[in-house]
């Protein structure tokens, strides 16, 4: 996607130096645009943990790119097998909510694990993170292909009036290598000459929304607002919503999305005022081996850091008196009942274990 003008994906390898991998630092967003580099495991480790990058696509890719380069350092290693079951295992609990970080370790690890060889091993740990890359783009760029029929449904009924889309969180490129999830079929609907407008909720934790989805959103030429997370269910009373658009950090079989933290709120209102509500994922974010989002999804409590100071252009300020208590959830679950539907790869499907099975056969 677009940085002033200039084409860039969230993470890629030194064409010069595979041992070198570039990341955008988004901590530093939206108001200044660094690269990053990557040299070790821990480097990677640290980029998931602290957020520097983050989205369950992309903390994924950044395991499987920080496992590579953690068995370069300790490529004379004997047992560099072993040593790569235990970073394995280090590197899934950074991040425990999104699944697609577990998935891309599991999927990084079975595609090596028998490579007898160092050497080759190391090879094939570049190829196949290089390979997870482009894979995930192309899922991106579907998943907006397929969600793009919702927009121009509604924009056929607009007759030419901009299409209103609430977003919560970021679940653009930014969150992705590309394209993104929920965003995909905005920006799908913008190059078909499609008018529509978003709703940016500012999105806590770390404000996510006004900073980074407002961001690239404006590098894109989208029309947007940034909105207080509270001012969603008022937009919707006075008609002022067309289509509600999620991302999912992990989806059940039975249909149960969790997102960031007010994702819930902004489901139920859209239920109470008969607007679609759609969360769009890869297949990766769904977890098939759970049935209760409620009481089997592990939330991930924060730092009260986060919620006691603000950062801004000018610097960090606290905002909450001396000592006082924060509880920071950074994500909630919001019931099949609520989702109207889930958008895919492979298509839209209802939030329902059958419909999921149909579309998942081999899950």
């Amino acid at each position: 996607m677009n940085v002033n003008g200039q084409n860039f994906q969230t993470i890629w390898a030194d064409p010069n130096n595979p041992a070198r991998i570039y990341v955008i630092d988004q901590q530093k967003l939206p108001f200044a645009f660094t690269i990053k580099t990557l040299r070790t495991f821990d480097d990677a480790r640290k980029a998931i943990a602290d957020m520097l990058v983050r989205g369950a696509p992309l903390i994924g890719i950044t395991a499987v790119y920080g496992l590579y380069l953690g068995m370069l350092q300790e490529k004379n290693r004997k047992d560099l097998f072993h040593f790569l079951e235990e970073r394995c295992l280090e590197m899934k609990a950074t991040r425990p909510t999104a699944v697609n970080l577990a998935h891309a370790v599991d999927a990084f690890f079975r595609a090596i694990k028998d490579e007898k060889d160092p050497s080759s091993r190391i090879r094939k740990a570049f190829e196949t993170a290089e390979k997870m890359r482009r894979d995930e783009v192309a899922c991106s760029r579907a998943i907006g292909e397929k969600g793009l029929p919702l927009i121009e449904e509604i924009a056929a009924r607009k007759k030419g009036e901009a299409v209103n889309i609430l977003t919560h969180c970021n679940a653009g490129w930014l969150a992705c290598i590309d394209w993104g999830t929920a965003l995909a079929p905005v920006y799908c609907a913008q190059r078909k000459g499609i008018p529509v407008h978003v709703w940016v909720d500012e999105t806590r934790p770390r404000n996510q929304g006004s900073r980074l989805t407002a961001f690239e959103l404006q590098q894109e030429s989208v029309p947007f607002t940034v909105i207080p997370d509270n001012t969603g269910g008022h937009l919707m009373q006075h008609g002022k919503v067309d289509l509600v658009l999620v991302g999912s950090d992990r989806t059940t079989c039975t249909g149960d999305v969790c997102n960031k933290i007010g994702t819930y709120l902004k489901a139920l209102a859209a239920h109470d005022n008969g607007i679609p509500f759609y969360a769009a994922m890869p297949s990766s974010s769904i977890d098939f081996t759970l049935t209760d989002g409620l009481k089997e999804i592990p939330i991930e409590e924060r730092s009260p850091e986060e919620i006691i100071f603000l950062e801004g252009k000018n610097g960090t300020v606290q905002v909450v008196p001396d000592h006082c208590p924060v509880a920071n959830y950074g994500f909630d679950v919001t019931p099949a009942r609520l989702v109207t539907g889930l958008i895919t790869e492979r298509g839209i499907c209802k939030a329902h274990p059958a419909s999921l099975s149909e579309m998942f056969p081999e899950r």
